[in-house]
């Protein structure tokens, strides 16, 4: 056998070290071939390659070497998929616990698996298009991907680890017809038949639902101590989904806390409650019948209640959120005002409100602009007089 070349030698029978300089650090890392002239030849190319990378900046130390026990030291925080294990971690004290599981089900699921193994530099629209077109996931979950991807680009630019986030301003969606997640409410006649065909112990939830317009997270968070029964008043603070995995968390919005009207039909329904639950220890007001345990999310309900419900009253099948949407089409039907019926329901802004039950906002009453006139319209027809 002949000289070793630099950098490389003969470790054992059956393997060959070599040595190079990472980070300021020494690394020593085997090789599985027999030291012979021509595999001594052959690592010390290896030796070479790493080298060349390691200039370049290419170099990726769980890659080239995964079962070193070197590797975990030299993570490259520039790789996405390890970029991305730090950037949940960073980002978890700023989310809700269910938005927190939503995102790292994305990036551990969806993103890591597909692009995970790109530098930051080479994670390109292109790219991302191409992963995205193969999905067979619908423009909501394919806009929640992006979200995701964007916002973790969007800090890798500020940790200057990236000069401009590729995916700024750019959204890849399909043609598609779209959901129909709308305003889709129940008349008079179905609510009464869907009352009318639930349990005893579960149509109080249900009428609350109706008349209250909280959300099926909000509802089900709710404690007895949250009612205001001199007020008439109700404090949303709080919400449970299926995403939390019960845990108690903020409402979805800023706009979600807060003080609704407690209406008589929902009171009465809080009424035939309390012989139910209100000495529980958990002092939430809605449990499940049987068990009387809480709720961990709305999918029991749809699925255990609400649908046979509305089988049993032969009612067009509708979400259960359309019960929240059935109040905001009720009260301004009946001419409630809209920046009332927006506090009630926890809107970001009256536009949304309108915009959302435009369909139920009076506008052709013959009497609309009388208020005003009889208000204020006096004065104008003195003063037009004094002219005359």
């Amino acid at each position: 056998m002949g000289r070793e070349p630099e950098g490389v030698r003969s470790a054992s029978a059956s393997t060959i070290e070599i040595d190079f300089y990472y980070q300021g650090t020494r690394c020593r890392e085997r090789l599985k071939l027999k030291p012979t002239t021509s595999n001594l030849k052959r690592a010390a190319r290896h030796r070479a390659a790493v080298i060349a990378a390691i200039e370049d900046g290419t170099f990726d130390y769980s890659v080239t070497f995964p079962a070193s026990k070197n590797a975990h030291k030299f993570i490259r925080s520039d790789r996405l998929d390890n970029y991305l294990a730090q950037w949940l971690e960073h980002k978890r004290p700023t989310l809700k616990a269910s938005s927190y599981r939503t995102y790292k089900t994305i990036v551990e699921r969806l993103i890591v698996p597909k692009l995970g193994h790109l530098l930051l530099p080479e994670v390109s629209r292109p790219k991302v298009r191409d992963w995205l077109s193969g999905l067979t996931v619908g423009n909501k979950r394919m806009s929640n991907i992006q979200t995701v991807l964007r916002s973790a680009l969007t800090d890798a630019v500020h940790d200057d680890l990236l000069q401009t986030n590729p995916l700024h301003g750019w959204h890849y969606r399909r043609n598609e017809a779209p959901a129909n997640t709308g305003p889709d409410p129940f008349t008079r006649e179905e609510q009464s038949a869907i009352l009318g065909a639930l349990r005893p112990e579960s149509r109080p939830l249900i009428q609350f639902a109706f008349w209250t317009g909280m959300r099926p997270s909000e509802y089900i968070a709710l404690e007895w101590g949250d009612i205001d029964w001199q007020r008439m008043e109700i404090h949303v603070t709080k919400s449970i989904t299926a995403a939390a995995r019960g845990e108690i968390e903020d409402t979805k919005t800023n706009a979600g806390r807060r003080v609704i009207s407690l209406l008589p039909p929902a009171a009465e329904a809080l009424k035939q409650q309390k012989a139910a639950t209100f000495m529980h220890p958990s002092g939430r007001i809605f449990l499940w019948p049987r068990s009387q345990k809480p709720f961990s999310g709305d999918t029991d309900i749809r699925e255990k209640i609400w649908r046979p419900a509305l089988l049993r009253a032969g009612v067009r099948y509708r979400r259960l959120y359309q019960a929240r949407h059935t109040f905001g089409s009720m009260m301004l039907s009946a001419g409630e005002p809209l920046a009332w019926v927006s506090r009630q329901m926890g809107h970001r802004d009256v536009v949304f409100t309108a915009r959302t039950y435009a369909r139920w906002i009076p506008n052709d009453s013959p009497e609309l602009g009388m208020r005003a006139v009889e208000m204020f319209g006096q004065h104008s027809q003195d003063s037009v007089s004094n002219d005359a």
